[in-house]
């Protein structure tokens, strides 16, 4: 385990004789590319602003919780636990959030359960699709947001039914 905690400080190492071999200033070219991300930041910045406040908006009334218990039928149906619900519907919104949330489900049901496995498949299976979508669309011309994002929306619940239906077997 030790010998891991060098990897970076060893990567950073090699990168500094290759850039002196290279003739090239590390300092400086470090601090051209930063300069080349403040642009970047402040377009992005809108998109990410608005899409963090409508998850928190998503989350704090509740309309995680009543359609949690509207989709229960539909879920426990095809094969996913009412409990990890919340995280299905948090994931694509916030990263953060949703780990919490699987820390949450860890905590009360037991890491090895059947509930924290498709929690983790879940969390592992997805990706936060708005946050993806407001750092991506930020930057391009075209704004046409709707057909990707249901592309996305309806490959992350396939892969969330399948995660499960394999967390059955494990």
């Amino acid at each position: 385990m030790k010998y891991f905690a060098l990897v970076i400080p060893v990567a950073l190492i090699l990168l500094m004789i290759y850039a002196v071999i290279k003739k090239v200033k590390p300092y400086d070219a470090f601090a051209e590319g930063v300069a080349k991300t403040i642009p970047l930041l402040v377009s992005i910045f809108p998109y990410l602003t608005t899409m963090l406040i409508l998850a928190e908006l998503f989350e704090k009334s509740g309309l995680t919780d009543i359609l949690t218990n509207f989709l229960s039928p539909v879920t426990e149906f095809l094969g996913i636990p009412k409990e990890i619900t919340p995280l299905i519907f948090i994931k694509p919104f916030s990263g953060s959030g949703s780990l919490a949330l699987l820390s949450n489900i860890f905590k009360e049901y037991g890491a090895d359960s059947y509930i924290s496995r498709c929690a983790s498949a879940v969390f592992g299976s997805s990706e936060t699709i708005f946050y993806i979508s407001a750092v991506y669309f930020a930057k391009v011309k075209n704004k046409r947001l709707i057909k990707p994002i249901i592309i996305s929306l309806i490959s992350t619940f396939i892969s969330i039914i399948f995660a499960c239906f394999i967390c059955k077997f494990i």
